[in-house]
């Protein structure tokens, strides 16, 4: 049981520090606070994404193989966090 406890606290403290490795607010500056504004007219309403499709645009846009007419400024925006942060960063957003 205290294995598990370790483990799990353990896991946490990677996940909380994932999340906190992504500026929130570099992203909330084009998409709004409560994520649901198109950004720039041309972007999806993140609010209303999967926290699945989410990681996959993030990552997806990282790597070159996501994107429409944002593409490279969303490769900019994300080409310095690692895929877990992004992961991680993903799960705090949509549904």
């Amino acid at each position: 049981m205290k294995k598990i406890v370790i483990a799990t606290v353990a896991t946490l403290a990677m996940a909380t520090v994932s999340m906190a490795a992504v500026n929130a607010g570099a992203c909330t500056g084009c998409h709004g606070a409560d994520w649901s504004k198109i950004a720039l007219g041309k972007s999806k309403n993140v609010a209303e994404m999967t926290h699945a499709d989410i990681a996959a645009a993030l990552k997806g846009y990282k790597d070159g193989t996501y994107g429409g007419p944002m593409k490279g400024l969303m490769k900019g925006q994300v080409a310095k966090y690692s895929d877990a942060d992004l992961e991680a960063f993903s799960q705090t957003i949509g549904k």
